[in-house]
């Protein structure tokens, strides 16, 4: 989540040399705001440079210094907005920009939701199944061991020892280590370290990557076939989140990425940079949006 910092007394070089008396409203005054990232600033005009990075700005500000659009590489656009909260929650009003990103990939968008559906599906089964199988663990273990010699499988490895089970079968395997446990099931695979989850079906094509850092930050990846949802965000009680929908199988659509980079203090208002790309190669388009983000509210 660590953008690269622009600090205010460099603004009206680094705008362009941008020339601030382009037509651009930029902001005379601000405050701020401080948390354990760092200082947000509260913004009441938007900061618009003529060019920054490979993004060069479409006209000049418009709804008041609220909204302003740039293009990217390959036909990129991203649009920067200043969006007050209105006692609003910063999650509603990122919603309605993640719904109106994702109108422009519904195949992703719909692959997602069923890889959505599919893993809280599985993750009740489990839960009912698991209780059961700890139960019964100890008991199937002593008869396993007393059959095995008898039946002569030669397929099976077990080594056990302080902090240490690994077991395996077939394709199907268990592994627990101090900070982490793995556990693969035919085309199916769950990955436990730290505080990060990975969960893999072969059989859907999908995969789910959760977790948090001890700071508060967090990522999740939803993936499924050639869609993915990716979603970070900062700790603390101000805004910043990033997220991303990608579809590479998209040839009916110009884009086959969407997203936004948010940042915000509390209580607002929200920069947000929305991103439109037809690149799989979205890295450039997305750090300089973030770059506009961190130019306006800070990192």
């Amino acid at each position: 989540m660590t953008l690269r910092p622009f600090l205010i007394p460099t603004v009206c070089a680094f705008a362009g040399l941008a020339a601030c008396g382009d037509g651009v409203s930029i902001s005379s005054s601000h405050t701020e705001t401080r948390d354990a990232k760092g200082v947000l600033k509260v913004v009441e005009t938007l900061q618009c440079p003529q060019t920054i990075g490979s993004l060069t700005r479409k006209g000049s500000a418009s709804a008041a210094g609220t909204v302003c659009t740039y293009i990217g590489p390959k036909g990129a656009e991203v649009s920067l907005h200043l969006v007050p909260l209105d006692d609003a929650s910063p999650a509603d009003v990122l919603k309605a920009f993640e719904q109106r990103l994702s109108s422009d990939l519904p195949r992703a968008m719909a692959a997602i939701n069923a890889a959505e559906a599919e893993a809280a599906r599985a993750e009740g089964e489990a839960d009912a199944a698991g209780a059961a199988a700890d139960s019964a663990q100890a008991e199937s273990e002593a008869a396993r061991l007393a059959a095995e010699p008898s039946a002569g499988r030669g397929d099976r490895a077990s080594v056990r020892g302080p902090g240490v089970v690994i077991e395996a079968q077939g394709d199907d395997a268990t592994v627990r280590l101090p900070g982490l446990q793995i556990e693969t099931r035919g085309d199916k695979a769950s990955v436990r370290i730290g505080g990060f989850h990975i969960d893999a079906d072969d059989s859907t094509g999908s995969a789910r990557v959760s977790g948090s850092s001890g700071n508060g930050d967090s990522v999740s990846i939803n993936a499924r076939n050639d869609a993915a949802e990716i979603r970070a965000s900062g700790g603390g009680d101000a805004t910043r989140v990033s997220w991303i929908l990608t579809d590479d199988r998209n040839e009916d659509s110009r884009w086959r990425v969407v997203g936004y980079e948010a940042r915000g203090p509390v209580g607002g208002p929200l920069v947000v940079a929305t991103v439109r790309s037809r690149d799989r190669n979205r890295e450039r388009a997305f750090e300089d949006a973030k770059a506009l983000v961190a130019l306006n509210v800070g990192d």
